[in-house]
C-alpha cells in the first residue's frame, strides 16, 4: 500500500519539469515531470529504491536520503520540513552538517549551467554537480553513500581525474584532512560524520597519520590551479575556485579557463562531448 510519503514524493516528482531540474527535455514524454531514473540520478539513489519508496515498500528512508530528495525536487523550506516529517524524521538541526542547498545558491548554480560546478558540504561530501562538471570529472550520478565523499574517494576509493605532483598531493591531503577535522569539531553530534571518520581511519593508514598530525590552516588557500586528465581531450589545466557560503556552510567549486587558451578550448570540447554522452 502506498504511504503518504510515497504519494507526496510521486506528486512532487510529477510536477517538476526537467528544465527546472537542470535536465534536457529529451525525447517526447508521456507526462510532465521527471522520470524515476532521472530523479534517482539527481538524488544519488537507485531507481529501484525510489520505486520502493513511492510504492510504500520501503518505509524508513534515512535523513540523508530525504535531504537528497528534497534537494533534487527543489522543495521550499516548508515542503522540505513536511517531507522529513512524513519520513519520520525531525528536520536536521544545527548540530548536523548542513546538506541544504538554498534557493539563492541554486539560482547561482542555474546561472553557471555551462560551467563545471559542484557543491560540497562541510565534510566534503558531494551534494550536487551539474552536467558540465560530470562531463569534466566523470559521471557522479551513480555515487552513493561514502562514495560521494571526496576524502573517501581519494584515500580509499578509486580516486579521480585530477593529476597531482608528489608535493601537490601531500598538500591536498593535508588540507582536506585539516578541513574535515575542523568540521568534526564544529559538529561533534553528527553521527554520519563520525561514521565517515571511523571508516576512513579503518581503511587508510595515511588518513590516520594526518588526522593525528599538526596540520596547516585548511583555510589558507581557497583557489588553485588543477590539471584534469580527461580521457577524450587530454590534460586540461584550469582555475579551481572554492566559494564558501558561510551561512549555509557549503562549498561551491567552480572550474574555469582563461578565454582564448588551449585549455579553454579543451574544456569546451570536454563539456560538449560529455554532456552529449550523458543525455544519450
Amino acid at each position: 500500500m502506498t504511504s503518504e510519503f510515497g504519494r507526496t514524493l510521486r506528486r512532487w516528482r510529477d510536477r517538476l519539469e526537467p528544465a527546472t531540474a537542470g535536465l534536457p527535455a529529451g525525447q517526447r514524454r508521456r507526462a510532465a515531470g521527471l522520470r524515476r531514473e532521472e530523479l534517482a540520478g539527481i538524488a544519488g539513489i537507485s531507481a529501484d529504491y525510489l520505486t520502493r519508496l513511492e510504492q510504500g515498500r520501503a518505509t524508513s528512508p534515512s535523513a540523508q536520503v530525504v535531504e537528497a530528495l528534497a534537494r533534487a525536487l527543489r522543495l521550499s523550506d516548508a515542503e522540505r520540513d513536511l517531507l522529513f516529517s512524513l519520513a519520520g524524521h525531525a528536520t536536521p538541526g544545527r548540530d548536523v552538517v548542513p546538506a541544504r542547498i538554498t534557493r539563492s545558491v541554486q539560482r547561482l548554480l542555474d546561472r553557471l549551467e555551462h560551467t563545471p560546478v559542484a557543491v560540497f558540504d562541510a565534510a566534503l561530501t558531494l551534494l550536487v554537480a551539474n552536467a558540465p562538471y560530470d562531463a569534466l570529472m566523470g559521471d557522479t550520478t551513480a555515487w552513493q553513500g561514502l562514495e560521494r565523499n571526496a576524502l573517501w574517494r581519494h584515500f580509499v576509493g578509486p580516486g579521480g581525474r585530477v593529476v597531482y605532483t608528489v608535493d601537490g598531493e601531500a598538500a591536498f591531503e593535508e588540507m582536506v584532512v585539516a578541513a574535515l577535522r575542523m568540521t568534526a569539531s564544529r559538529y561533534p553530534a553528527d553521527r554520519s560524520l563520525r561514521h565517515l571518520v571511523e571508516q576512513l581511519a579503518a581503511h587508510s593508514p595515511r588518513f590516520v597519520e594526518l588526522w593525528d598530525a599538526d596540520l596547516p590552516d585548511p583555510m589558507g588557500e581557497q583557489s588553485k590551479r588543477k590539471t584534469i586528465d580527461h580521457p577524450a581531450v587530454g590534460p586540461v589545466t584550469l582555475d579551481c575556485d572554492t566559494l564558501v557560503v558561510a551561512t549555509d556552510d557549503v562549498r561551491i567549486m567552480v572550474y574555469t579557463a582563461d578565454p582564448g587558451t588551449e585549455d579553454a578550448e579543451r574544456l569546451e570540447l570536454a563539456v560538449v562531448l560529455g554532456t552529449q554522452a550523458l543525455v544519450e
